[in-house]
C-alpha cells in the first residue's frame, strides 16, 4: 500500500517570514517573561528578610551581566507587549492581508528596540543626574 500524504516542508526548505519570527519570538518572550515575573517576586520578598539578603541582588543587578539581564528583560516586556497589541488587533478581524501582516510584524520588531533603548536612555537621565 502506496502513502500518499502529502509531506510537510522540511525546516531547511522552508523560507521565514515576519509572521512566523514574531509568533516564536512571542511565544519565547513569555516564557522567558513569566520566568523574570517569578524572579522578581523572590527579590522582593527576599527585600523581608533583611538588608543582607537584599544586598546580593544589588551587587549582582549593578555588574555588567546583571545590566545585560536588565537590559534584554526591558527588551521581552517592549516586544511582548507590542506583540500582544498585533494580537488584539488580529483578533478584531484586522491584519490578516500579507501586506499589512508584515508591516505590523516590522512595526513589532522595531518599536521593541525604540522602547528598549528609549527605557534605556530615560533611565540613564533619572538614575545618573
Amino acid at each position: 500500500m502506496e502513502n500518499n500524504n502529502p509531506l510537510s516542508p522540511h525546516i531547511q526548505i522552508y523560507r521565514w517570514h515576519i509572521s512566523s519570527l514574531v509568533s516564536i519570538s512571542h511565544r519565547i518572550t513569555g516564557i522567558i517573561n513569566i520566568v523574570a515575573i517569578t524572579i522578581i517576586c523572590f527579590w522582593i520578598a527576599s527585600l523581608l528578610l533583611g538588608e543582607n539578603s537584599y544586598e546580593f541582588t544589588k551587587v549582582f543587578l549593578n555588574s555588567i551581566l546583571g545590566k545585560f539581564i536588565i537590559l534584554g528583560l526591558t527588551w521581552s516586556f517592549s516586544f511582548q507587549i507590542l506583540s500582544e497589541i498585533r494580537h488584539l488587533i488580529m483578533d478584531l478581524g484586522y491584519g490578516f492581508e500579507l501586506k499589512v501582516s508584515k508591516i505590523t510584524g516590522l512595526i513589532v520588531i522595531i518599536g521593541s528596540f525604540f522602547f528598549n533603548n528609549f527605557n534605556l536612555f530615560n533611565w540613564k537621565a533619572i538614575y545618573l543626574a
